[in-house]
């Protein structure tokens, strides 16, 4: 999966806010993530993130 810098990402799972899409703001073993939604920043595992991906905008 070849996931980049700035990438939107939609979830399986919507945050607590009502939104299910994600900005990557960090890429490696961890991703940071970024809602935008709330603007609420996580810090998730690579694998965690991957399994959770139901699709990818650039």
């Amino acid at each position: 999966m070849t996931i980049e810098l700035n990438d939107i990402v939609k979830l399986k799972k919507k945050h607590p806010c009502g939104s299910f899409e994600w900005q990557i703001l960090r890429v490696g073993a961890d991703f940071r993530l970024k809602c935008l939604g709330c603007g609420h920043q996580v810090m998730m595992a690579r694998t965690l993130v991957e399994k959770n991906i139901k699709s990818i905008r650039k």
